[in-house]
């Protein structure tokens, strides 16, 4: 084995005779090292738009959610709300109430999940940083008690907070002046032949709008939990999920597990995975696809290797013969082109690697490639991993060697 090394090793570094062959082992070895740092790179992007992409989700949506398994809502008198509150690693519980809501402003009009949260969501979610105009408030700064007579009526109590294309669609300006009407269909009457018969209405002004992600912005408005309750004739203690934020080092799966015990099989509790389940479905699928196309184009970088020790066999045949007159085993000639064929790969990988690490930390620090004024972040965000950098060695290293062992028993070598 080392005499094998020796010899493999005297090839890689000696200056090759025909110039051709030189160039074509720089060649495979350069095309081995810019497919690795493509890899690197782009994987690190791509997890650096999925973890943006993420943390806007997190701004909307709770670390836990609890929702119930059958119907649509439920009455935290009938829980041990009170424990949950002061369960090890809870640092907050906010009540939601959630529903579908047909909203006209002017001319304009748009079908909206209307969200109704308390004072602690904002805290659970961070939704009040993301305000793109106006400020985070959902009630006026009066004391106007639930089920006051004409509450709903009066715009001068309560605020909405639009999704950023929701306000826009609807024609909303900073600082409007005019009311926004809300319907909601009465429950448990029958479709009147008027409005007034079928739904409830009630009236709020725009507070301002958030930009979070797409599919929030174009869809929700978040409103006082006080406010939705009464459009929806709930209970004062009724709700159609819980937002729970947990302690700082607090092992969501372990608390997870602790509420789904706590409350019992009525209730279900998701983790952010599972609140936005076809979107992590998607990432991760993309991000598979995404590894084997590069893998594909990791596989045609290395046929310029194959071209190397193919040419790199037939220049050696004297030396080969000079071997085996001396009595070296075929097998072990083979062994020799293969250990050059695996040094070529392993530096191309080595150096990739350290070219895409370079490469996204330059990112990271200095923002070079910018997205445009449009988006959330002005430069691409970058997010490496050590299994990624792994995975990535592992691959091309399989895939070169799988490229050299067919390289050299196709040969001469082997006949």
């Amino acid at each position: 084995m080392n005499f094998n090394l020796l010899i493999a090793r005297r090839y890689f570094f000696s200056r090759k005779q025909k110039t051709v062959i030189n160039i074509i082992s720089w060649i495979s070895l350069i095309g081995i090292a810019v497919s690795t740092t493509a890899l690197i790179v782009v994987l690190s992007v791509y997890n650096g738009i999925g973890q943006l992409t993420q943390s806007l989700f997190n701004s909307f949506d709770p670390p836990l959610l609890v929702e119930p398994a059958k119907g649509k809502t439920f009455h935290t008198n009938d829980i041990p709300f009170a424990q949950l509150q002061q369960m090890p690693g809870v640092a907050a519980v906010s009540c939601i109430v959630e529903e579908n809501a047909w909203i006209t402003h002017r001319h304009n009009q748009a079908i909206v999940s209307l969200r109704g949260v308390d004072a602690h969501y904002a805290a659970i979610t961070g939704l009040d940083t993301l305000m793109y105009e106006g400020v985070y408030g959902l009630k006026a700064a009066v004391d106007v008690p639930l089920g006051t007579p004409d509450t709903l009526a009066d715009p001068s109590v309560y605020f909405l907070l639009f999704g950023a294309e929701v306000y826009y669609n609807l024609g909303i300006r900073e600082a409007s002046n005019d009311p926004v009407a809300v319907h909601i269909p009465k429950r448990g009457v029958a479709m009147g032949m008027t409005m007034d018969q079928a739904l409830n209405t009630a009236y709020a002004y725009p507070g301002g709008n958030f930009y979070i992600q797409q599919d929030i912005d174009n869809r929700y408005v978040v409103a006082d939990i006080g406010f939705v309750r009464q459009l929806m004739n709930y209970a004062p203690d009724e709700c159609t999920a819980l937002a729970v934020a947990l302690a700082p080092h607090a092992n969501a799966t372990k608390l997870k597990g602790e509420i789904r015990q706590l409350l019992g099989d009525h209730l279900t509790v998701k983790d952010r995975f599972e609140q936005q389940p076809i979107y992590y479905k998607i990432f991760r699928s993309e991000r598979l696809g995404i590894y084997l196309i590069l893998a594909l184009i990791v596989l045609i970088s290395t046929l310029n290797l194959v071209a190397s020790l193919s040419l790199l066999v037939l220049d050696k045949k004297r030396d080969i013969a000079t071997l085996r007159s001396m009595g070296m085993q075929r097998a072990d000639i083979r062994l020799t082109f293969r250990i050059e064929g695996m040094m070529i790969s392993a530096v191309g990988v080595v150096v990739g690697l350290l070219l895409g690490f370079l490469i996204c930390f330059i990112q990271q620090q200095f923002g070079i490639v910018k997205m445009g004024d449009n988006f959330i972040v002005s430069a691409f965000p970058v997010a490496m991993r050590a299994i990624d950098f792994l995975l990535t060695f592992l691959l091309v290293m399989a895939i070169s060697t799988l490229s050299v062992f067919l390289a050299v028993r196709s040969n001469t070598v082997a006949r």
